[in-house]
């Protein structure tokens, strides 16, 4: 993501940082809001001390969480200013595996302390004389997964976590604390680890984290594109769960939901096991996505903005090369792949307020979800404009469906995007790289009195409306 994604000196379009201007220009068409760094299961044994200072004297180290090299030529700096230069906020990750309160104070004074004190001062004679300004902190990482480096019991984590996010609000009150929340909705302790880490930290935090990615490798389409049914129901029992430790605490905070990780992956985990350990930047990771792919995305931002209530950060993971919209060939080009087109749309015109959407449309069967509607419906008032986002499930048949909008009929519809492929396992390379791409259709501005509208089989659509 980092070496040979958005880092690559002597790249033809490179800054003089080092930074990818291509892959720059299409982060900033994403519109991106905030970048979580530095991880991931990478955090659990990173010292962040390593990643300051000058390039030249920064030790490399051995990632265990990959088993890659970490030469740390991109540091904490160069991602503050690559934060800049994309248009993007800072979302920093700490160490609450191998480390803990002291190395999390220490950052923290070293990122947003004016001057005057040992860490901040250092920072100064790195020459960044005004302090980052980072509001956003993540108390660690997937730490109820026996994968990660230094897993926790709950206990032992809230504990943790209640005590780190003490340091850092007697730092500053402001800043904004996500404890770490169940690996996935298949946890065997879920949603039990939410209940007692909450139990402990539920004063000191303002988020709790989740992480879900679908698979396909069945390859059950009916299963593949239901899957965000699932996500809805992770949302709202981590909500519900959030909700009964404020009771229980007779609390007046409501603690919100941060779906820091998200997204299919699955396709890279044969090429991944071939990997030769101990190198820097690996192709690891590197999911090559299909059109299917990007309806489920679609289904996904779709959750996301219907449970925007409480899911007020979600950060697909990752940006680049890996499990990525974005995908590059190191001194090459940068391209879009099929998952780009829903996350991009979503970004440009899915920002406002997100509309309750009943749809009663037509259901299947599934073994997993039960009855799944043909129709995965969200929507988003943005002033006088009104964005209807809807992925049809439907592997034949182009449902036609009523818009009944309450209080919103006066609409004049003003276009429309369709993302559509008639072959389900397309993709987009850089040979050939809008192979997938959404068809615009530019409406007439007219009065639509009923707005009657449709949706091919197996397409995901934006209808644009103006109020």
């Amino acid at each position: 993501a980092v070496y040979g994604g958005i880092f690559e000196p002597g790249h033809p379009t490179a800054d003089e940082a080092g930074f990818r201007g291509d892959v720059l220009d299409l982060v900033r068409e994403l519109d991106v809001p905030v970048v979580r760094y530095p991880g991931g299961n990478f955090v659990s044994s990173f010292h962040w001390e390593d990643s300051i200072g000058p390039q030249e004297s920064r030790p490399r180290r051995l990632d265990l969480a990959w088993r890659a090299v970490e030469p740390n030529r991109f540091g904490l700096a160069e991602f503050i200013a690559w934060t800049k230069a994309a248009g993007t906020a800072p979302m920093m990750a700490l160490n609450l595996g191998t480390r803990g309160i002291e190395a999390a104070r220490g950052l923290v004074e070293y990122c947003n302390h004016a001057g005057g004190s040992y860490w901040s001062d250092l920072r100064r004679s790195h020459g960044s004389a005004s302090p980052f300004g980072i509001k956003l902190w993540c108390l660690g990482n997937e730490m109820d997964g026996p994968w990660q480096v230094g897993q926790k019991t709950p206990d032992e984590y809230g504990r943790l976590a209640y005590e780190t996010a003490k340091a850092l609000k007697l730092f500053d009150p402001g800043l904004e604390l996500v404890a770490c929340g169940s690996s996935s909705r298949n946890m065997a302790s879920f949603p039990q680890w939410e209940a007692v880490v909450l139990d402990h930290c539920y004063e000191q935090v303002d988020y709790v984290s989740l992480h879900q990615y679908f698979k396909n490798h069945s390859d059950d389409l009916s299963t593949f594109l239901a899957d965000s049914i699932g996500m809805d129901s992770f949302i709202e029992t981590v909500a519900a769960t959030c909700d009964f430790v404020q009771a229980k605490h007779r609390g007046k905070k409501v603690i919100n939901l941060s779906f820091d990780e998200w997204n299919v992956w699955y396709h890279s985990e044969e090429a991944d096991r071939k990997l030769e350990p101990w190198t820097v930047g690996p192709p690891q990771l590197e999911d090559i996505y299909t059109f299917e792919d990007a309806l489920v995305v679609g289904c996904m931002i779709n959750s996301l903005l219907r449970h925007a209530d409480r899911v007020k950060i979600a950060c697909l993971a990752q940006l680049v090369n890996v499990i990525a919209p974005i995908m590059t060939r190191n001194g090459g080009g940068a391209w879009r792949q099929s998952i780009f087109w829903p996350f991009a749309l979503a970004s440009r015109y899915g920002r406002g307020i997100s509309l309750s959407v009943k749809t009663d449309v037509g259901r299947y069967k599934n073994s997993e979800y039960g009855d799944v509607p043909y129709l995965d419906v969200s929507g988003v008032l943005n002033g006088t404009e009104l964005s209807l986002f809807v992925v049809n499930r439907h592997p034949t048949e182009t449902i036609a469906f009523e818009l009944q909008a309450a209080g919103l009929e006066r609409l004049r519809f003003l276009e429309r995007h369709e993302l559509k492929s008639a072959d389900l396992k397309a993709v987009n390379d850089e040979a050939h790289p809008d192979r997938i791409k959404p068809r615009r259709t530019s409406g007439k501005n007219e009065l639509v009195e009923e707005a009657t509208l449709s949706a091919a089989p197996l397409t995901w659509n934006l209808y644009r409306f103006r109020v």
